[in-house]
């Protein structure tokens, strides 16, 4: 069973975004409350003012699919188009390997032992 990564960007109007997010608190909470969420994130992006950046982490292709049928991802769905969305990507990704990015030196290493 591996591990799903979802990465996305999502834009909205800027004047919008700060209240889009302090108001999906309550969607967040019930994505990370199910079971298989290891992690689920919206965070306004520090260079455009106007993105938003998800990372999603789920225990496996069973937990997302339970995400996608739940009210959870609906509302959230729901709630963020409604803050002038004018854009947006986002992929998946099943993790095969995983590990530190620091050895036991302290030292970055693209290895995965």
């Amino acid at each position: 069973m591996a591990k799903i990564v979802i990465a996305a960007q999502i834009d909205l109007d800027p004047a919008k975004r700060a209240e889009a997010l302090t108001s999906a608190k309550p969607h967040i909470d019930a994505a990370l409350a199910q079971d298989g969420c290891n992690h689920y994130e919206w965070s306004a992006d520090g260079s455009d003012p106007a993105r938003v950046n998800v990372f999603e982490e789920w225990e496996s292709e069973e937990a997302l699919a339970h995400h996608f049928a739940n009210a959870a991802y609906a509302g959230m769905r729901d709630h963020i188009g409604t803050f002038g969305l004018t854009g947006a990507a986002s992929k998946k990704y099943r993790v095969d390997a995983e590990g530190p990015v620091y050895n036991a030196q302290g030292e970055a290493t693209e290895a995965f032992d």
